[in-house]
């Protein structure tokens, strides 16, 4: 049999939270995700989402979630959909991101292997300023998501650990002055390379990125009555065990592109 690549790809996600959210989709990015925006249609009909809500764990991949279903049930509790993503090639972090919120490949966006130059192009955060909304990044300091989209007009909350990252994202919620927040969480990747995909380490990394995801939503349904929200858990890229008993990724492999994401709407 051969291998099984997921259909829809992680650059899907730009155009689907301005579909939803109702601001113009610039041209030649990748399409919205059709389960997605179908499932908006029936909950929300026309109406657009006035708050999207992004967490990003870093290298979450399909086959964990397959292999350990049982770890991401509230995950599932709490979203509408469980969907397997592609990630792009290089399968590395900040080309993933890049492309995720850029829309468009890396040939096109420039970044092409691990580095972390400013973006240039377009990206959801240019697309909600220019809208006249408000965006911010949550995210630990020196990694992708606080580096590659740097130089605009939003909001930056940069911590050393992921428990004040989450924190500082719960207090967003409170505070309600962002249109989109886009959440980063690396610990499971960090220890994932470290030990391995699968070491007790790396899964309860693993588990503590669910949990937070579960609080995230919780937060956004008690706070956010009076919202409709479109919200997610969308890693970058998947990941494979190497000689060691270490864990990498970078590879054109289903272990490494293959990706789960959770959606909601609310």
């Amino acid at each position: 049999m051969s291998d099984l690549y997921s259909s829809i790809c992680i650059s899907s996600v730009k155009s689907t939270a301005l579909k939803l959210a109702g601001i113009e989709i610039p041209e030649n990015i990748e399409n919205p995700n059709p389960v997605v925006t179908a499932l908006a249609e029936k909950k929300l009909g026309s109406k657009p989402v006035d708050r999207v809500v992004i967490y990003n764990p870093d290298a979450v991949a399909l086959w964990i979630y397959q292999k350990y279903t049982e770890m991401f049930t509230k995950a599932a509790l709490c979203s509408d959909l469980a969907l397997p993503l592609l990630s792009v090639m290089p399968s590395v972090t900040p080309v993933c991101f890049a492309s995720m919120y850029s829309g468009v490949m890396p040939d096109i966006h420039g970044i092409k292997k691990y580095e972390k130059p400013v973006l240039t192009v377009n990206t959801i955060f240019d697309s909600y300023i220019n809208a006249g909304k408000k965006a911010a990044i949550v995210s630990t300091a020196k990694d992708s998501i606080s580096m590659i989209f740097l130089e605009r007009e939003m909001d930056y909350f940069i911590y050393d650990t992921p428990e004040e990252v989450n924190e500082k994202a719960l207090s967003l919620i409170d505070e309600d002055n962002y249109d989109l927040i886009v959440i980063y969480n690396g610990n499971y990747d960090g220890t994932m390379h470290k030990h391995g995909p699968e070491a007790e380490a790396s899964l309860k990394a693993l588990e503590m990125n669910v949990d937070f995801y579960a609080r995230l939503v919780e937060k956004i349904n008690t706070q956010w009555k009076n919202h409709s929200v479109f919200y997610g858990f969308c890693p970058d890229h998947g990941c494979h065990e190497i000689d060691g008993d270490c864990g990498s990724h970078g590879l054109d492999m289903q272990e490494d592109m293959n990706v789960i994401h959770f959606y909601g709407i609310k």
